[in-house]
């Protein structure tokens, strides 16, 4: 589009209108470009996960599978070098498929060596940070999960049916409560009122109810047996 009007400012007969269309074209572009630095420099960006130098990842495929290293330099976009000094992880190329990268990123200079690696992972605190996260939990119950025996999993599925027995019953009460309140989710229900409380038993209106008990109507009560 530039070149375009750049060569009809050159051939156009009236040149005045030609540079006026030229210079209008070129402020609102300038302008244009500043709108977009400000909207892109005010929008957060919704993606911080990037294949750079200091980007903690963890290994998921090979011999080190579940260690964590650091990513040292990038060597093109299917490969990097990575170490991990204090995972026993030695310096070595890896593919970015076989990484999972986490959201620390360490500091240091590019290509560092593995001594100030280590000495700015052991600063950063990395094993202390990862095990607070909930990533590490997951992998842990996993973990779990997967070295479990028979015997395991039935003292497993025993206690989830008690969990789940315990957890309906104290369900139906509540639910129980709530509807005879008059109440459902928490919000009252239009056209309903709270039933009124129940009485509770006691063993003395037990006893007077065996007292009023009379004999069946059409039968005869049985007469007492005479001595001989």
């Amino acid at each position: 589009m530039t070149t375009q009007l750049f060569d009809l400012r050159k051939t156009s007969g009236n040149k005045n209108i030609a540079s006026a269309v030229y210079r209008d074209f070129r402020q609102g572009a300038v302008i244009g470009a500043l709108v977009i630095c400000q909207l892109s420099f005010r929008s957060k960006m919704p993606f911080t996960r990037f294949v750079e130098t200091g980007r903690v990842a963890k290994c998921a495929v090979g011999k080190y599978k579940g260690r964590l290293v650091c990513i040292v330099n990038v060597i093109d976009q299917n490969r990097v070098l990575i170490d991990g000094p204090t995972s026993g992880v030695p310096r070595q190329q890896y593919a970015v498929n076989h990484l999972h990268l986490t959201k620390f990123r360490v500091r240091f200079p590019h290509t560092a060596r593995t001594r100030i690696v280590r000495d700015a992972l052991e600063k950063f605190d990395l094993k202390k940070k990862f095990e607070e996260t909930r990533w590490n939990e997951r992998s842990v119950a996993k973990g779990r999960r997967f070295n479990m025996t028979d015997f395991d999993r039935f003292k497993l599925r025993l206690a989830r049916r008690e969990r789940n027995r315990i957890v309906s019953a104290q369900y139906k009460k509540m639910k129980k409560q709530v509807v005879s309140n008059g109440m459902l989710f928490g919000k009252p229900r239009k056209g309903t009122k709270p039933l009124p409380s129940k009485r509770v038993k006691s063993p003395e209106d037990a006893k007077k109810k065996k007292k009023k008990k009379k004999a069946l109507p059409g039968k005869k009560a049985a007469a007492p047996a005479k001595k001989k």
